[in-house]
């Protein structure tokens, strides 16, 4: 039986060489210190005795938020450093209705950390939970000291630092808790946020920016009749979906180009958006700037998947209104309310992807379940994870080719997810890539009984890393697997 621990408050810490300022006041951002929701110890997927709760919200009638930009604690002439607090806090996701919820800052979609290529960032993240949490950079190239791995965690009362090289080229990237069987229900409840990356051969092709640069966080969720989020449930249930922490809200634009940075951050789901035939144009997959724009009147994106469109609002009128929707559902609504001078462009080139150096080694990943005991383990290569264990040693420097399946024979969905590094995918299911696998991935979408070929190149890092399914559901009991990079 899966048990979760109740979470409440604690403490923090200093960065060696660098006197830093305490954690009390620099994250809060309205948030008082409150108890986080009871956690019920039931089996998972089972919805025990609370019954679910379907909001009754005016559609289009609260403003879509834009996560916080956070601001660095201390600069100096080697790195920005930052300081966020890992705490329970209350978010009115419904209008009028206190959810508890868990937070990096407060917020329950964290502040977004906008980093440059080249310059380092250091992070200290002083956890005030009564269970251990911890940070993962996901799709970062960092040491592996810094990568979150799950069993690499900030106990309560403690604080740990996390060093981000930023040597990789711009790309939207998110932070996420890994704490190893906790991740799941740590994620669903609040612990995530943006973390971008820019870059200056990006700022040369003047693609919106600024104001006109907007990060939007999908996901969905379900509540329980007292207005808490109902982990304990078949996740095929969430059927309420956030758009930055808002249900179906508006936001208002101008009459010109944006540049939207989408991320799903469901623990298990795939959207499928549209603007109701409306043309938008991808620009950037998980690790950035695709080789040129790709017109589209639809964008499949899977769990922890990103994506950058250009919607160019100056095709309609002031008063106009397009509805972005997954399916048919109405997720959320952008209003034209005004006029606006434009100098940003969309060019017909955007960066080359590198070339593939030759693959030495070829290895073979299948994710699956055991389903033969009281509870489902996950498994890869029929193995459930254990940190004690290395199931692939790889060589620094070493390019391979992974070829990954979807083993299951029940019919359920995968996404597999790689740590330290971005791949390409060569190949679904022996045929060309689907659109959504264009461009440098760190994430890959697995309906039943799919499979891909993907090729990554292990440069810089040493240390163990893991892979493996980014339902986080399924990781959480296992559905995951380590490698070591070695000199």
């Amino acid at each position: 039986m899966l048990n979760r621990r109740r979470l409440i408050a604690a403490g923090a810490t200093t960065v060696g060489g660098v006197m830093l300022l305490p954690f009390t006041g620099l994250t809060g951002a309205g948030a008082n210190d409150v108890k986080a929701p009871a956690v019920k110890a039931r089996r998972f997927g089972a919805r025990g005795t609370a019954k679910a709760l379907t909001p009754s919200v005016s559609p289009f009638s609260v403003r879509m938020p834009v996560p916080q930009v956070l601001q660095p604690a201390q600069s100096t002439s080697s790195a920005d450093v930052y300081k966020v607090v890992i705490k329970p806090a209350v978010a009115e996701i419904i209008p009028g209705v206190q959810t508890p919820v868990l937070t990096y800052g407060g917020q329950f979609v964290g502040p977004t950390i906008r980093a440059k290529t080249g310059r380092p960032v250091k992070i200290v993240y002083g956890n005030r939970l009564d269970a251990p949490a911890n940070v993962h950079l996901h799709g970062g190239h960092v040491p592996a000291t810094s990568d979150g791995h799950p069993m690499d965690l900030i106990q309560p009362g403690e604080a740990r630092l996390y060093d981000y090289p930023n040597t990789q080229q711009g790309a939207t990237l998110w932070y996420h808790d890994h704490s190893h069987g906790t991740e799941a229900e740590h994620v669903f409840r609040g612990l995530h946020g943006f973390y971008l990356i820019e870059d200056e051969a990006e700022r040369s092709l003047r693609l919106p920016s600024g104001a006109y640069d907007v990060p939007i966080m999908l996901r969905d969720v379900e509540f329980e009749q007292n207005g808490e989020l109902l982990f304990f449930d078949d996740p095929a249930n969430r059927t309420t979906i956030l758009a930055n922490g808002a249900i179906q809200p508006y936001f208002p634009v101008a009459a010109r180009k944006y540049r939207f940075r989408l991320l799903n951050a469901s623990n298990e789901h795939v959207f499928q958006l549209n603007l109701g035939g409306r043309e938008m144009v991808k620009i950037a997959s998980d690790g950035g700037l695709l080789p040129a724009p790709v017109p589209l009147t639809e964008l499949v994106l899977a769990s922890a998947e990103r994506a950058e469109i250009v919607i160019d609002f100056a095709r309609y009128p002031v008063g106009s209104q397009l509805v972005l929707s997954n399916g048919s559902t109405p997720v959320l609504r952008f209003d034209v309310t005004r006029t606006a001078t434009d100098d940003s462009r969309l060019p017909g080139t955007l960066r080359p992807l590198p070339a593939l150096p030759a693959a030495t080694v070829v290895r073979d990943v299948a994710m699956s379940f055991d389903l033969t005991g009281t509870d489902p383990i996950g498994m890869v290569n029929n193995q459930p994870f254990d940190p004690n264990r290395v199931d692939f040693q790889i060589k620094r420097g070493s390019t391979e080719i992974w070829r990954v399946s979807n083993a299951d024979t029940i019919g359920v969905d995968h996404t597999f997810h790689m740590h330290l590094v971005q791949f390409r995918v060569l190949d679904r299911n022996g045929a060309a890539p689907l659109p959504q696998d264009a461009g440098l991935k760190d994430t890959v979408h697995l309906p039943a009984n799919g499979s891909v070929r993907v090729q990554a190149t292990f440069t810089d890092y040493v240390g163990r890393y893991v892979y493996h399914c980014h339902y986080l559901e399924h990781s959480s009991i296992g559905m995951m697997a380590q490698m070591e990079i070695i000199p």
